[in-house]
């Protein structure tokens, strides 16, 4: 019982993140993310789907991180890397959320979308069941440099924007501010719901395991 809630919000939290990504994406002429923005470039170019892309580029870092540090690799990370590029997909094929509008109302929507990504992150992250493709990768590349996490965040992000923006993808004023929003939200939903999980995971398991002995 406490596995399925763990993993209950987990799901949640990437139901959540996607959601955020495709809200940001039907307004990327306000600039997007930038690994959003190696995705949206890859499509554009070559075709596929951007969640496709996603699940992709995923794959490629979890494999580098296996490599490197293997401990940061967990189910979780796997279902991240599927699931994440899957929802979106889907939400863009049921296309019920806001496009691009041209006028400020853009803003509040992009706005909306890095919120919700803050959230999602947040809320999955703190299910404790796996980093994501991402995060291990650069997780795993400070370790072995032992660089800071937030300097080789920089370095990632940056790198990742640059190729990204070679290649054709939306780059504008909102890809920067990402970091500056997204960042602070998803840091306090972590905190705030970390110990809420373990905490009902905790009595969860008391709870069953009181039962069975009863």
């Amino acid at each position: 019982m406490a596995h399925v809630f763990r993993w209950s919000v987990y799901f949640i939290g990437l139901m959540i993140f996607s959601l955020g990504i495709t809200i940001s994406v039907n307004v990327q002429h306000l600039g997007i993310h930038p690994w959003d923005v190696l995705n949206v470039a890859l499509f554009d170019l070559i075709g596929l789907s951007i969640g496709s892309w996603a699940i992709i580029i995923s794959f490629i870092l979890i494999i580098i991180s296996w490599i490197l540090d293997k401990s940061y690799i967990k189910i979780g990370t796997f279902l991240n890397a599927v699931l994440i590029g899957a929802f979106v997909d889907l939400y863009m094929w049921l296309d019920f959320l806001p496009h691009a509008t041209h006028t400020w109302v853009d803003i509040v929507i992009i706005l909306a979308g890095i919120v919700v990504m803050g959230l999602g992150g947040g809320i999955y992250n703190a299910a404790g069941v796996g980093s994501g493709p991402r995060d291990g990768f650069m997780l795993s590349i400070s370790d072995k440099t032992g660089k800071s996490i937030g300097k080789v965040r920089i370095i990632t992000e940056t790198g990742v924007l640059l190729i990204g923006l070679l290649l054709g993808g939306p780059v504008f004023i909102f890809t920067f501010v990402f970091t500056f929003i997204q960042s602070p939200i998803f840091e306090l939903t972590y905190l705030r719901m970390r110990p809420v999980v373990d905490r009902m995971t905790l009595a969860k398991k008391h709870y069953s395991n009181s039962s069975s002995t009863g």
